[in-house]
């Protein structure tokens, strides 16, 4: 066992006036499962950044392990996924890296294979199962999910829950709770740790919130009665003091010394309302912003919005799933569901009549009007304003669900090309909820995504209740969300 050691650290990027990270004090036990959670474009891969020592910064971080991040980029794909290994790794144990591979039920027949040739998922776990034959290492594991689908995420939550030493980015409630034993969060004014899983960690942090949210409501009923009390008083001294100068033969002495006393208790007031106005400043310091979303879905004249019957399709004349049939009814929740490359995606794409080579029957009636969130946010690019014009929407209603889903005001000035993903996979959803649309087909529309995000989501799918067809791999969204289930 040994200590990463945080202190004082302090960093902003050139050019920027907010600090990332202020005076931030941890201490980490380099046998801890760590998952790293907070909102999107708050700092986690930064903070690994500054692990590995990529940028400069104030403070101190101490330790005497080695860090590696993952993923990372494989220079030459061409050669056999063996190779990969070996370069990473020159004096590993063959039998080490099979018995790794095992444990992540991957054949060992791939290492035999080009690299480019292996599947995400594979390419995942090969370099997952590689990382963690190297000694003294403390690997950074920065949202290993995204190429996994359901089986897969199980597959690799089941092999990090075996291994220790490593910090977990990752907004997979899930994955998180079967895999970590400790919780490294980045809040709104600090970064903490608590033992648990997510699960543990949420329920804490709402019984805190709830405290925080009941002492502010407490204390905005005592703010404003000390304010009253604080203007009579005043108000009630200056009186005393103007009578010294009235007609009569009042002992002005008295009056005035009567006058100084209730002026100073008026400043001892005033200085205790000041004290509480600080107090509550410094309540609701991490209760993340969560405010409900908002869709207006266009209703349909009839029930049944799509019909598939016997589809199979092929690419370069290779099926990639066969006979295929189910329908979309007003007010359907339906998760495709399937192992990676199991045609999901593309079944998606069918319905929102791109050019796929099928066969079998696709019914759509021409007036359906569909609102596509696609897995791919590489093409975003420009000024926010620029896409908001481009894509013909409400520029005061999309600001408004941006603000919503955490978007500081700041951001709007920024390029969307410097947006991490999943403020990118944000853009989309949001655009998607401003579109006046029969019916929502998303692709992956959680990649990225924050918790506190994927929980607004969750919220607003489950209340306005709009017809819906997606493919995710978070299984408690799935669980959440989905009326019916297509499994290919």
């Amino acid at each position: 066992m040994s200590l990463i050691n945080v202190n004082n650290l302090t960093f902003s990027y050139p050019g920027c006036y907010d600090n990332i990270f202020e005076n931030v004090n941890f201490q980490i036990d380099t046998d801890w499962k760590l998952g790293f959670i907070g909102r999107n474009g708050k700092g986690k891969t930064t903070f690994l950044n500054l692990l590995l020592g990529k940028y400069e910064f104030s403070g101190k971080i101490t330790s005497t392990v080695n860090f590696q991040y993952f993923p990372f980029q494989v220079s030459d794909t061409t050669i056999n996924a063996l190779d990969v290994v070996e370069n990473l790794i020159p004096d590993y144990e063959y039998w080490m890296l099979i018995r790794e591979l095992n444990y992540l039920e991957v054949s060992e027949e791939i290492l035999y294979r080009p690299f480019s040739t292996l599947s995400n998922g594979e390419q995942t776990k090969l370099l997952l199962a590689t990382l963690f034959l190297k000694d003294n290492s403390f690997l950074l594991i920065d949202e290993p999910t995204n190429h996994l689908d359901q089986k897969g995420r199980e597959i690799v939550s089941n092999y990090l829950n075996k291994k220790k030493g490593f910090i977990l980015v990752s907004h997979d409630r899930a994955f998180l709770d079967s895999s970590v034993d400790h919780i490294l969060s980045i809040n709104r004014t600090s970064i903490e740790i608590q033992q648990g899983n997510f699960s543990s960690w949420f329920e804490n942090k709402k019984r805190i919130d709830n405290f925080e949210i009941t002492t502010n409501e407490k204390l905005k009923k005592e703010i404003g009665r000390l304010k009253t009390s604080a203007k009579e008083k005043a108000t009630w001294s200056h009186r005393i003091e103007a009578s010294k100068f009235g007609s009569g033969s009042a002992d002005r002495g008295y009056i005035g010394h009567k006058a100084a006393k209730m002026m100073k208790r008026s400043k001892t007031i005033e200085k205790h309302q000041n004290d509480a106005i600080e107090a509550k400043s410094k309540l609701l310091k991490n209760i993340e912003p969560s405010e409900s979303l908002q869709i207006h879905q266009l209703n349909f004249h009839n029930d049944t919005l799509i019909k598939l019957s016997d589809i199979s399709i092929f690419y370069n004349g290779v099926s990639v799933c066969e006979k295929i049939g189910f329908n979309i009814e007003i007010g359907d929740r339906v998760a495709l569901c399937g192992k990676n490359g199991s045609g999901k995606s593309s079944i998606l794409k069918l319905i929102c009549g791109e050019s796929i080579t099928f066969n079998g029957t696709l019914e759509i009636n021409n007036q359906v009007k569909i609102s596509y969130v696609s897995q791919d946010t590489d093409y975003l690019q420009g000024h926010l304003s620029d896409f908001i014009y481009d894509n013909s929407m409400d520029e005061n209603l999309f600001r408004s669900m941006l603000i919503k889903l955490d978007f500081s005001r700041s951001q709007f000035e920024k390029e969307i090309q410097f947006f991490s993903s999943g403020q990118k996979k944000k853009i989309l959803i949001a655009k998607s909820l401003c579109e006046k649309a029969h019916l929502l087909v998303w692709d992956e529309p959680l990649n990225y995504i924050d918790v506190i995000s994927r929980m607004q989501i969750e919220n607003l799918l489950l209340e306005f209740k709009p017809t819906i067809i997606f493919v995710e791999h978070d299984a408690m969204f799935c669980n959440k969300i989905a009326t019916k289930t297509v499994l290919l």
